[in-house]
């Protein structure tokens, strides 16, 4: 089934996040999908991307592994800084934008610290890809 085209403002999520984040992809291919910047696999690039979730709660993140141990084993929430471990995995298969497949709702990306950012509002509405 072909998935919705990602935009510019698309909503993401991680579970380790405690707040919801904002794609933005760069225009550098200048491709619009719905009057937005069109995203590609590629956009994961930690906060000119893929800005904070707020704070942090995954212990597989040093600073939320090291502020835990400090308050002797309660868990202490840090402010997040994503880091993607990859691309985004699951766009779309034949449309290609400025050389890169397009990124689609069901991509996922990585995070190194456990977490697997998700897109639950691709920005576009009615554009779909293969």
């Amino acid at each position: 089934m072909p998935g919705i085209n990602v935009t510019m403002g698309a909503t993401l999520v991680c579970p380790f996040g405690i707040a919801p984040s904002n794609l933005t992809p760069l225009p550098t291919p200048r491709v619009f999908i719905e009057g937005k910047p069109a995203a590609t696999i590629t956009d994961q690039i930690p906060m000119a991307n893929i800005p904070p979730f707020g704070m942090c709660n995954s212990l597989g993140n040093p600073t939320v592994a090291a502020a835990t141990a400090a308050a002797l084993g309660v868990l202490t929430p840090m402010p997040c800084v994503p880091t993607p471990a990859g691309p985004w995995v699951g766009g779309a298969n034949t449309t290609i934008v400025g050389g890169k497949p397009a990124l689609t709702t069901g991509a996922t990306c990585q995070c190194a610290f456990g977490g697997t950012i998700q897109i639950v509002n691709p920005g576009a509405v009615r554009t779909q890809s293969k």
